[in-house]
């Protein structure tokens, strides 16, 4: 938490001294407890943000902590429709973060498999995804295809690779 929060707001400093406008939040909400919300506000210390409204709502309890306050911490009724907000607002920055991560996961698990073929490393694999889309329109290819995008002799590889692995597999 504190990484990401010290990423965050020093990034958004940074803007800041760039264009002039103050980009800081009315509000920064944490998805955690007590430990994440200190963690938050010690990334923000350490950035020397001060007077920055911090609040963490913790999953289990429903319970929302303000920093400053936590020994007096907000209890929402089950049924208000300001706890549903927050939900709904932790619920997207979850369903966020997952997606990215398993997009991330997704191109490294594709890129894996294109990078065993000899002569074709990281650029290669990242050139080759962006042009066709996906490592099954890569394996569709045919080498006229392929050489738009590498040289003959990586496509040429590329297409005995997969077709290999196809026969062996």
């Amino acid at each position: 938490m504190r990484e990401v929060v010290t990423r965050r707001y020093k990034r958004v400093c940074e803007e800041k001294k760039i264009d002039g406008k103050s980009a800081m939040p009315s509000l920064v909400l944490i998805d955690g407890g007590l430990g994440q919300l200190h963690a938050a506000a010690q990334a923000l210390e350490g950035l020397e943000i001060i007077n920055q409204p911090l609040a963490a709502i913790a999953k289990r309890e429903e319970i929302i902590y303000v920093y400053g306050q936590e020994d007096d911490p907000v209890v929402l009724d089950h049924h208000s429709p300001v706890l549903h907000l927050v939900q709904m607002i932790r619920n997207e920055a979850h369903r966020f973060a997952v997606t990215f991560h398993r997009k991330r996961r997704q191109i490294r698990d594709r890129a894996t498999e294109l990078r065993e073929i000899p002569g074709v490393g990281e650029s290669t694999t990242r050139r080759l995804l962006a042009h066709f889309g996906s490592l099954q329109a890569v394996k569709q290819a045919d080498v006229a295809a392929l050489t738009s995008v590498v040289t003959k002799p990586q496509a040429e590889a590329i297409q005995k690779y997969f077709r290999e692995a196809v026969v062996g597999g």
